[in-house]
């Protein structure tokens, strides 16, 4: 046991600071501005794009994705995005598709 002492020790040291930078994030969708989305500010626009659909899917009880729409509404929501770059991302998506949070 006190051969592989070293070992062990320097496995950790290695893996002490991977810990710390693993930390989890959190976001609030709400707060994401356009500028933010469309610039990758905050994440892959793609990503929040998902969680959005989610969440709107989600309210209408709607279990089921077609993703070339789901590819054209993410490019209709950038597009206007792009114009109006100081709104929120869930601001843009209620005036875009009329749908309300």
């Amino acid at each position: 046991m006190i051969r592989h002492f070293p070992a062990v020790a320097a496995v950790l040291l290695v893996l002490a600071p991977w810990s710390q930078a693993c930390a989890q994030v959190k976001l609030d969708i709400a707060k994401i501005t356009c500028n933010q989305f469309t610039l990758f500010k905050i994440t892959d626009p793609q990503k929040i794009a998902i969680w959005l659909s989610g969440y709107y899917n989600a309210k209408k009880n709607n279990t089921v994705i077609d993703t070339q729409q789901f590819a054209a509404n993410t490019e209709k929501l950038k597009g206007y995005c792009i114009m109006k770059p100081d709104i929120t991302v869930i601001e843009a998506v209620e005036a875009v598709f009329k749908v309300s949070q």
